[in-house]
């Protein structure tokens, strides 16, 4: 296959592993500096330059994008997308997982264990929302930090706020979460390849530090993660729309908590601490993926007028439960589901003689205004439109 890596660090050492292990199975390979790139809309069908040329057929891309050029790196992603070539990681993906936020919000949608965290702008709000993730000591991060930048320990609710209204001061987005004490100083990063886990390790804080990332001083040791460990990494990696990405989770008395999920993992630390070849792990999944690639399904099948991908929820105490899946008289209605989410069991097609539970939610495919039918309606109260009163119009200028 003919791979574009792109990336504006084509010295590092996750560029130069991914190249070389592409040389050794014999694929081309390219490192391409993101910000060369050009986006052709002008022509009938999408198209890209790159330092002012047209860019050649690549089969598939690899994006490694730096979270100061997102905005423009997901664009030429977006635009390569549209341009059916293959990349494990989409647009979309990429810059839900760079924000913490809508990272969080997107994984505790899909039940997801998460530290407890909150978000808030107003100073009245901070201290409620302190003692809902439980109480000092919290963890404050930002937004926008990376690799530990930016993330602070506040022993205390006082020092919590005034950190706090110190960012809020200066324009700064901040996270407040629970600090899990437990973990103490370590986390697990699993780094996540198509639908396995291929290479894990634990990374431990230095000293007193409580960030455990090797750039603020962390060791790293190999690890054999345990089932739950592997399943939650994949899954959040999946949920975000990645197929190759580093998952970072504490360990909590429960099992995993997952912090974040990073869209281009660095390489050297885990094969460091694993001696596995992550690189070439990578290299191979993008390469069976070039001639049988997966695709955004909401994305393919929303382009029939009348025809779209919907989420049929089923609410506890409604007549459809304990009933068959085969009994709704879904395909009669030309109303295909494509898959049952039961808690955090996902069921691929299922069968017609499945029954359904409370809460239970089909993924469908078929007439929008079939499923829509489906839901009951809520009862509004149409407004009336109020006649303008002469009072509150304005005079009219000539």
């Amino acid at each position: 296959m003919k791979l574009a890596v792109l990336s504006r660090a084509p010295h590092s050492y996750s560029t130069q592993r991914l190249r070389a292990a592409a040389i050794q199975r014999g694929h081309q390979i390219k490192v391409l500096n993101t910000l060369r790139f050009a986006i052709d809309l002008t022509a009938d069908e999408p198209d890209l330059h790159f330092r002012g040329r047209r860019l050649s057929d690549y089969d598939a891309i690899l994006p490694r994008i730096g979270n100061s050029i997102t905005y423009f790196g997901t664009a030429v992603v977006r635009q390569f997308e549209q341009m059916d070539v293959y990349t494990p990681n989409t647009a979309n993906g990429i810059s839900s997982a760079r924000d913490k936020l809508r990272a969080n919000q997107i994984l505790s949608r899909h039940n997801i264990a998460m530290p407890p965290t909150a978000f808030v702008r107003n100073r009245a709000d901070v201290r409620p929302a302190i003692e809902r993730v439980g109480g000092a000591p919290v963890v404050i991060k930002l937004l926008e930090g990376t690799q530990g930048i930016g993330v602070i320990l506040a022993p205390q609710v006082k020092v919590a706020e005034a950190i706090i209204e110190t960012l809020h001061s200066t324009k700064q987005n901040v996270l407040i979460q629970k600090f899990i004490s437990e973990s103490r100083g370590r986390d697990i990063r699993a780094l996540v390849v198509g639908d396995r886990v291929v290479a894990a390790m634990r990374r431990v804080a230095n000293g007193d530090e409580f960030r455990s990332n090797v750039h603020r001083g962390g060791t790293v040791e190999a690890v054999q993660l345990d089932p739950v460990y592997e399943q939650t990494a994949v899954r959040a990696a999946q949920i975000m729309g990645l197929r190759v990405a580093g998952v970072d989770m504490l360990e909590g008395e429960n099992g995993p908590l997952v912090m974040e999920v990073n869209s281009s993992p660095g390489l050297q630390g885990i094969e460091a601490a694993t001696g596995l070849d992550v690189a070439g792990a990578i290299i191979d999944f993008i390469a069976n993926q070039v001639n049988f690639p997966e695709i955004d399904v909401r994305q393919r099948l929303s382009v029939s007028t009348g025809y779209g991908v919907a989420e049929l929820v089923i609410h506890a105490g409604a007549e459809q439960v304990g009933k068959q899946l085969g009994e709704l008289g879904l395909w009669d209605r030309d109303i295909t589901v494509l898959t049952l989410h039961r808690g955090v069991t996902v069921i691929p097609n299922p069968r017609k003689h499945v029954v359904l539970e409370d809460e239970d939610r089909l993924l469908c495919f078929g007439k929008l205004d079939e499923m829509r039918s489906m839901i009951p309606e809520r009862r509004r109260r149409r407004a009336k439109v109020r006649k303008l009163s002469k009072e509150h119009m304005p005079e009219s200028s000539s």
